[in-house]
């Protein structure tokens, strides 16, 4: 049987832990729909034509791609722990 140096442990830790943070930007993506709601067009307008909005969607950009990965990484633990290597 191929030795596989994963703790199986530590990988559902660390799948918890980004997990919840990715939770935690989708909570607040959420929010700032919510809130935008409430500003006028100008308003609504100056705030997305600045860096930090840029910063924002660059930022949500990269965790899509890390939810993907995460996925990803689920499947193989699961393929890994029924064949009995973790």
């Amino acid at each position: 049987m191929e030795e596989i140096d994963l703790d199986l442990q530590n990988a559902k830790l660390a799948y918890t832990i980004i997990n919840s943070l990715l939770e935690g930007h989708e909570a607040l993506s959420d929010l700032l729909v919510l809130m935008s709601h409430a500003l006028d067009e100008d308003v609504l307008k100056a705030l997305t034509n600045t860096n930090e909005w840029e910063s924002y969607l660059e930022s949500k950009r990269n965790l899509s791609v890390t939810k993907e990965q995460i996925e990803m990484f689920t499947t193989e633990l699961r393929r890994l722990e029924a064949k009995g290597y973790i």
